[in-house]
């Protein structure tokens, strides 16, 4: 009976219709207290899972990867990485009170949508693989001058990437002085230096070694945080689990990942821009 009326469905309703008729089915049978999306405002009993579980994520304890039973959201299916963005942006940033000009990198669907739906944001969403984005970008050649954009969110992208020291660098050099970048990638705390090997290239090998086939490294957060730093960047870590009831503390009501750490860089802004602002603010 199920299986035949979903087939009704998917053969006599648009494709809109059915995503939303789906997400209220989801809705309804999730519905409970324990959790809430901020990105599409569900209220939940459970989160469902979702990750992957190669050996050496487990190994060197991946915070940002592996198997994860309480994940995404039923309704919407934002990750736990797209809600902390999310609230980073609406609890610690102005951007979506003023205009701006916003870069997103391999766009989170849910994030990418709400972004480009805000009535201040100049939403660029780029990748160099995805069809669906508004250009194809290579993040270590990035098309565009030198600081051109308000703010950057490149998530779970560079550890992709074989120069992630190039890309950070071109990162930084289009971001505008005094301007943010949201530049999560997995990583472990529990080595010293970042695992890579340009000789380890097919799929199974880079499984097997980073914890998914199309990864070339594994991070360790010190040596992760230091190459932002070398790009230019001014570093800043904002740990959730300290931030208070808008971050959902103390239960995780936004069922985020423990432990994850947000990672931010700045761009220093330069005395007249910095002048500029202040003007602005007060004006």
């Amino acid at each position: 009976m199920k299986r035949s009326l979903k087939t009704l469905i998917e053969k006599t309703t648009p494709p809109q219709v059915r995503e939303h008729l789906w997400r209220t089915y989801r809705r309804w049978i999730t519905r409970g207290d324990r959790y809430e999306c901020p990105l599409c405002g569900a209220r939940l009993k459970t989160l469902w899972p979702r990750g992957l579980s190669h050996p050496v994520l487990k190994k060197y304890d991946i915070i940002g990867g592996g198997y994860r039973e309480q994940a995404s959201c039923p309704v919407c299916g934002s990750t736990e990485r797209e809600r902390l963005v999310y609230l980073f942006i609406r609890h610690r940033t102005d951007i979506l009170q003023r205009p701006v000009h916003l870069l997103h990198v391999a766009p989170e669907p849910q994030l990418g949508r709400l972004l480009q739906a805000a009535a201040q944001v100049d939403y660029l969403s780029a990748d160099l693989y995805v069809e669906n984005v508004m250009v194809k970008m290579d993040i270590t050649d990035i098309p565009y001058p030198d600081d051109h954009f308000d703010a950057i969110i490149c998530n779970h992208v560079l550890e992709h990437v074989p120069d992630d020291r190039r890309a950070l660098r071109e990162l930084y050099r289009v971001l505008k002085p005094g301007g943010w970048a949201i530049l999560q990638v997995p990583y472990s705390e529990r080595i010293p230096t970042s695992i890579e090997d340009p000789t380890i290239t097919t799929p199974e090998d880079r499984a097997r070694h980073f914890g998914q086939e199309d990864h070339v490294r594994i991070y360790a957060k010190a040596d992760y945080l230091a190459r932002m730093a070398d790009a230019g960047f001014r570093v800043e870590t904002l740990r959730w689990w300290e931030e208070g009831p808008a971050f959902g503390n103390p239960d995780n009501r936004f069922g985020l990942m423990p432990r994850e750490t947000l990672f931010v860089g700045r761009k220093q802004a330069s005395r007249a821009t910095a002048r500029q602002y202040r003007r602005k603010s007060h004006a």
